[in-house]
């Protein structure tokens, strides 16, 4: 497989997060398709709440699902996302997601693509989505 089949696959798996959105209040899906540098593949999507400040991002889902299976090194994660289901512009993750990557992430080897169609996509490094992030290097000075 072809790096440019494997992320269409990933692609189609982020779409497929995507349709189970729960999202009744802004009416804007989002799914995405985190890869693990192990290969394993976990799906995120959006889940809304009236209260909004409890609601979670696609792209924290994912990571929380597979950082509660004991995952904590990735290559790679699709986003996308749009307004009920019309196509949209790219969806790129919000502060809150970049700052969880960064967590998790070396930001020079982490690819972020975000999404609008199996053909229609653009990949970034997550250093230039957060180029100056407050991370686990910043606390160590401090120890």
């Amino acid at each position: 497989m072809t790096w440019d089949e494997h992320i269409r696959k990933l692609i189609k798996l982020a779409y497929e997060a995507q349709s189970r959105a729960y999202c009744p209040y802004s009416h804007f899906a989002t799914g995405a398709a985190l890869e693990a540098e192990n290969g394993q593949i976990f799906l995120g999507c959006n889940i809304e709440n009236a209260a909004y400040s409890p609601t979670n991002c696609a792209e924290r889902t994912a990571f929380f699902k597979a950082i509660s299976e004991g995952v904590r090194e990735f290559a790679r994660i699709v986003v996308v996302g749009n307004y009920e289901g019309k196509q949209g512009d790219y969806c790129a993750p919000c502060g809150v997601c970049r700052q969880v990557m960064a967590e998790f992430c070396d930001g020079e080897l982490f690819e972020v693509i975000l999404a609008r169609g199996p053909e229609d996509y653009r990949v970034f490094r997550l250093r230039e989505l957060l180029p100056e992030h407050f991370g686990p290097e910043d606390l160590r000075d401090q120890q």
